[in-house]
């Protein structure tokens, strides 16, 4: 994974000269040369709306029209399914307060890689950045993909499944859509973030409607406590674990803005607002979105639904049950674009710390999107899609993704004791982060209890990056044709891509700063 070091050299922005790629030889010495003060830089075209959609549309996406029926049943009641909710949006942005203070106090894209990869060292980022560009992400968008022809195709095969190749050739199209949109302006990809967030505001917002009216109406008997709390089994620890886990499947996604604050306008300022914003948000609409399926649907009749939300527009919309495929399929259509979007910027970090082949760390010369990034997360979902069942692997990436939540804020607390003084534009109480490893430690040792071959499997996949570390990263005296085809690949990839390796801004790229009062 090592190249040469004209790979990595800064270009400067000529908009009339032709792109001087790096060659095999990676004697390119004119690559370098400044044309006016214009560099090629990430463009910052994220605002504070724009970046509240990211948050939004990341966390909206199939999970609260599908997750309601897995924290019921491991719940065991209505009362306390709600209150799992509550709590689990409460955890979230314990969480979130914790990335907000690493994310002004190390301004990279990358979010927990890049943080984690600054504090703990580069074997345990690379493990983070190898189970995610692996596994979890490729998994994730093809999940997303798939629940989104699925329901596209749904009015057409009202009385059967889909086709298998109907569904797999939808997702891909989608795929491939979303890709060169994202390819070609973070402007048009941000657009769409914002179009679609709103979207699934208005659907969940006609969910809440809905069921107020029919709560008012005298529907709402499963809300009464007496009722509410009837258990349909007896709940234990071990449950209750489960429960929250299945409710952080549909609030995933709160650390996302993280992965791109380079592209963000004034991120010291604007990422933590959006934070602060877009997590209260949606723990709201989530909690009144299972009141409304509550107040026209019994337990049982949730647990017996595939599509919850289909099932409600079904009971209560009448000839206007169709509305609730749609909005199905644009939550999920926007929470591609906002996967392709992040997950993308996280392949350019580990790139440009030479954690992967520098060619994923260049911009495109006149766009400035990372697309050989993008080409890499296209394929990798599509190839997933082509493997065939993708459901298995959701529960080993929710162990992954859990997993690294708590690696990162134990980073933030590591940080605080080795580097006390260092600057810090938001530092939040420390029992913040405490209390969050607490309830991360408890839910993850239970969960480990209650599926220890999922989580046992999972952190098999993560293990797998250590070998692979030592033979790419570490060993530094390779052969000389392995750094030859990796030369060739690079500029064949520039030639064929039109990219260049971007200059790093000076304003934000100073981390770790000593603060003035420990001068």
């Amino acid at each position: 994974m090592d190249g040469t070091d004209a790979n990595r050299r800064s270009c400067s922005k000529a908009e009339t000269e032709p792109l001087q790629a790096v060659g095999p030889a990676g004697d390119n010495d004119s690559q370098g040369s400044p044309a006016g003060n214009d560099r090629v830089t990430l463009k910052k075209e994220i605002g504070l709306l724009s970046a509240c959609a990211i948050i939004i549309g990341n966390i909206i996406g199939s999970g609260i029209f599908i997750s309601p029926k897995g924290v019921l049943e491991h719940a065991g009641s209505v009362g306390l399914s709600l209150i799992v909710w509550v709590l689990g949006g409460g955890i979230c942005a314990l969480g979130s307060m914790c990335y907000a203070e690493l994310g002004v106090t190390i301004p990279k894209s990358g979010g927990d890689y890049s943080y984690v990869t600054e504090i703990f060292g580069g074997l345990v980022g690379f493990l983070l950045l190898w189970s995610a560009v692996l596994i979890m992400y490729p998994t994730t968008l093809a999940v997303i993909a798939l629940t989104f022809s699925n329901y596209v195709l749904q009015p057409a095969f009202q009385d059967c499944v889909p086709p298998y190749m109907a569904t797999r050739l939808l997702s891909t199209i989608c795929i491939l859509f979303l890709t060169w949109v994202n390819c070609s302006s973070v402007r048009w990809a941000t657009r769409i973030q914002d179009v679609f967030t709103v979207a699934k505001l208005l659907a969940l917002g006609l969910i809440i409607v809905v069921g107020l009216v029919q709560i008012c109406r005298g529907y709402g008997d499963n809300l009464v406590p007496s009722v509410a709390f009837e258990f349909l089994k007896e709940p234990s620890v071990g449950q209750v674990a489960l429960a929250f886990l299945q409710a952080s499947f549909a609030f995933s996604g709160w650390n996302f803005l993280n992965y791109v604050t380079e592209e963000v306008v004034e991120p010291r300022k604007n990422l933590p607002r959006a934070i602060y914003i877009s997590i209260p948000l949606v723990t709201l609409v989530y909690t009144l979105t299972n009141i409304a399926y509550f107040s026209s649907m019994t337990p049982e009749e949730l647990l017996a639904s595939n599509a919850v939300a289909v099932t409600f527009g079904e009971k209560l919309l009448g000839m206007f049950s169709w509305v609730m495929p749609i909005s199905v399929a644009l939550s999920t259509f926007g929470g591609i674009n906002g996967y392709l979007f992040t997950s993308s910027r996280l392949c350019f970090s580990g790139a440009r710390e030479g954690h992967l082949p520098y060619l994923l760390a260049m911009i495109h010369l006149k766009n400035c999107t990372p697309i050989p990034a993008l080409l890499l997360c296209c394929i990798a979902t599509i190839f997933i899609l082509c493997i065939g069942e993708t459901h298995n692997l959701i529960n080993y990436v929710s162990f992954i993704n859990y997993l690294s939540y708590g690696v990162t804020i134990a980073a933030l607390l590591y940080l605080r004791w080795k580097k006390p003084n260092i600057m810090r534009p938001i530092k939040v109480n420390l029992l913040i982060p405490i209390s969050y490893m607490v309830f991360w430690a408890v839910l993850l040792g239970f969960s480990m209890y209650s599926e220890p071959v999922v989580c046992g499997l999972g952190m098999v996949i993560m293990l797998t990056g250590v070998p692979v570390y030592f033979l790419g990263v570490v060993w530094k005296n390779k052969p000389k044709w392995v750094y030859s085809t990796l030369e060739r690949v690079t500029y064949v990839g520039q030639k064929l891509c039109y990219v260049v390796f971007p200059q790093d801004d000076p304003l934000e790229l100073v981390p770790l700063a000593p603060s003035k009062a420990s001068d």
